[in-house]
């Protein structure tokens, strides 16, 4: 058992120094690394922020972007409790596309039901927001098919459901406010979404739509126990995981309302037909050309991922009435052994809630909560694995700066990375001669979803072996997955680079060849992934020019290791030395449980 993480001072190093930026000789006019290669996004973003700013956002100097929303809808509660029924309620969908357990379409439903007029719905699909976040078009797809089906049950309630595509991110908000005026609605209700952009534009909406008369909710949904809820003895905010978790298990346990089932919505009158029979009978439009899947890709992906809520639950109540459950603590780290629910593209799209899936976890037990980990392991770890999205979530809302492309740890902003184009398109491309590497890699670009295990390996590999810069890979990881979730996946780029929030230490070198022994003992998913590899036979399948067997990989067309372990260990130690300093290479990031 790994030992217990102490608490540590928030000791901050000296102002960074100057960035490094692409000599103007290179053709790039001095345009800083991070932009030339694309972590940066200058088409929708200002330059990377100073650790100045950063620090800013600490020590409260510049509020949070959830403490303005939270500000500007306690400043409006009274003023939208006066706004009077119109002529229909709306609500508006975003990464929550399921009717069951949905805090925001409950609650619009029941203002609607209340007053005798009808709900409808809204979904925008906006290409710029897919290209700034980083969306990958397996994900845009399918949101594209839970919508279908969505549209479909909405349907069964006469519930229209409005999707349009806004091609301009900017123009969202006044094409949400133009609808209203349209439909006679003056009360609009959402769940709360916790990155920067769109804290920001909640924000925005609440005070234009009180100017048109119209009340705008926000409400906490996508958590179970919604961010500032939890802190430490101190009063703080947590940064480390294992107290985090058994704050939140202590909070749930003694306030089990949390986990209570959202009513889903009641049915329109039947008048709702006619009125908007134009959204009734208006498909569900294509992906953007910038997010589209080839036919064959997007047929593999239907097949491998099926959409919608009701799959979702029987992927759920699956998992958790079988022996996956039980055993899921010892099997969850073996990618060649089906031991994990899969559940990640629905709780990323919003198909299934955390908070369903804790209520119904602990409804197969008679024990609590806190006994779990002693009546039931397995279940108790699963539990853990999803309550991580929850804590990603408190950080992101916390530390909003982790949003901006600034690690957690911000003083890492000064590691010098390498910018090696041929190791990231090896890397990509599962061509870099690690077996375990390479199998992953290519899961990834074949199924559009990785093993979490695997994912920690390509992650440590990158950011260590290959000392690329960590964003390259978190980005590429968003580009490609079907589960990506900007928390989630910063989270665990941030662990495996050792800039994040609680990661393992900085010294901490994943050996890729130790953890293919450890996690794919006999080869087999590593025979899955890379079938250059099929006819090498016992542990040489792990490092076959090490172990023998490379004139059978290199006749197959198997790379060579691109880089050598134990010096490219050497290097990212000295690297990481070099830019955070001896003295604070000990020292977390941020405030401090």
């Amino acid at each position: 058992m790994a030992p217990k993480r102490r608490a540590t001072s928030p000791v901050r190093p000296p102002p960074a120094k100057k960035r490094e930026t692409v000599a103007p000789e290179n053709g790039d006019g001095g345009i800083p690394h991070e932009e030339r290669s694309g972590v940066v996004d200058r088409r929708f973003y200002p330059r990377e922020m100073t650790n100045e700013r950063c620090a800013k956002y600490n020590d409260g100097s510049i509020p949070r972007p959830i403490a303005v929303l939270n500000a500007a809808l306690l400043e409006t509660r009274a003023a939208r409790r006066q706004i009077p029924p119109g002529k229909s309620v709306l609500h508006w969908f975003k990464r929550d596309l399921r009717l069951s357990d949905n805090h925001a379409l409950s609650l619009a439903s029941r203002k609607a039901r209340d007053h005798g007029i009808p709900l409808v719905c809204m979904y925008i699909l906006s290409p710029e927001d897919f290209e700034a976040h980083n969306t990958s078009a397996a994900r845009v797809d399918f949101d594209l098919r839970n919508l279908e089906l969505m549209k479909q049950d909405l349907a069964e309630l006469d519930i229209p459901l409005y999707v349009d595509t806004v091609e301009k991110r900017k123009d969202a908000i006044p094409h949400l406010l133009a609808k209203c005026k349209e439909w006679g609605t003056k009360h609009v209700y959402c769940n709360m979404e916790y990155e920067v952009d769109e804290l920001r534009r909640e924000t925005k909406l609440v005070m234009q739509c009180l100017k048109q008369d119209v009340a705008f909710e926000v409400v906490q949904d996508d958590v179970v126990v919604e961010p500032g809820k939890l802190a430490s003895g101190a009063g703080k905010q947590y940064s480390v995981y294992s107290p985090w978790f058994k704050s939140w298990v202590k909070h749930v346990h003694e306030h089990p309302h949390v986990l209570k089932e959202h009513p889903s919505p009641t049915a329109n009158p039947s008048s709702a037909r006619g009125t908007f029979s134009a959204i009734f009978d208006s498909p569900i439009p294509p992906a953007p050309a910038c997010k589209a899947l080839l036919p064959e890709d997007r047929e593999r992906l239907i097949s491998l991922f099926p959409a919608g809520e009701h799959e979702a639950l029987t992927r759920l109540t699956t998992f958790l009435s079988t022996s996956k459950a039980q055993n899921y603590a010892k099997a969850r780290n073996l990618p060649a052994t089906p031991g994990t629910s899969v559940l990640s593209p629905h709780f990323s799209a919003g198909t299934l809630s955390t908070r369903t899936a804790v209520r119904l976890a602990l409804a197969t037990t008679s024990k609590s909560l806190p006994a779990l980990e002693a009546s039931h392991p397995g279940l108790r770890t699963w539990i853990s694995e999803v309550a991580w999205r929850d804590f990603y979530k408190h950080v992101l809302a916390h530390w909003p700066y982790v949003c901006m492309a600034k690690p957690f740890k911000y003083e890492y902003t000064n590691i010098t990375w390498e910018y090696n184009d041929a190791h990231f398109e090896a890397w990509t491309a599962g061509k870099t001669g690690y077996p375990i590497v390479d199998a992953a890699m290519r899961q990834c670009n074949t199924m559009a979803w990785m093993h979490n295990r695997c994912r920690m390996i390509v992650a440590s590999f990158l950011a260590k072996d290959l000392l690329l810069d960590w964003r390259l890979g978190e980005k590429y990881f968003m580009l490609h997955l079907i589960d990506g979730d900007f928390a989630s996946n910063n989270g665990g780029w941030g662990f495996a680079a050792s800039t994040g929030v609680d990661p393992q230490p900085y010294f901490r070198v994943f050996n890729p060849l130790l953890q293919s022994e450890k996690f794919d003992a006999d080869g087999e998913y590593i025979r899955k992934w890379v079938p250059e590899l099929r006819g090498i036979e016992g542990k040489a399948i792990h490092d076959p020019y090490g172990r023998g067997a490379g004139k059978i990989a290199e006749k197959a067309g198997y790379p060579k290791p691109i880089v050598e372990h134990k010096m490219a260990r050497e290097r990212a130690l000295a690297r990481y030395k070099e830019g955070i300093g001896r003295e604070t290479a000990n020292v977390g990031g941020g405030v401090h449980n």
